[in-house]
């Protein structure tokens, strides 16, 4: 799949569990002012081709500074997954790594395992 960017309002709308729809997603929070988010871009947009069946999205955290708080999470680039559907949504994050990895934050094996744990 490809990477879309997602609104404000589009982030609140999956937050609030007004998508009734059981789907997977995946946001990278980003800002235009970090370098390691930039980096990561290319690698992010990869992982979402290997995936038909997940929504890839990246958001500007500059858009929603209070997203890091709601989804308790503390910087960019961060990843999250949000499994719609039901009364509330299942949000989870990936943790920091203990190294960040080259000039990307995350390694991109993580994102993966990642997404293959929580989705």
């Amino acid at each position: 799949m490809s990477v879309d960017r997602l609104s404000k309002k589009a982030l609140q709308k999956i937050l609030s569990g007004k998508v009734k729809e059981d789907a997977t997603c995946v946001v990278k929070f980003y800002s235009n002012d970090c370098p390691l988010c930039h980096n990561l871009k290319d690698k992010y947009e990869e992982i979402a081709g290997k995936y038909n069946d997940v929504y890839f999205f990246a958001f500007n955290i500059q858009d929603y500074p209070t997203a890091e708080k709601v989804l308790g999470f503390d910087g960019v680039p961060s990843i999250s997954l949000i499994r719609t559907g039901g009364l509330r949504p299942r949000i989870r994050v990936l943790r920091d790594p203990e190294k960040p990895y080259e000039n990307m934050w995350f390694n991109p094996k993580d994102i993966i395992e990642f997404i293959e744990k929580e989705k």
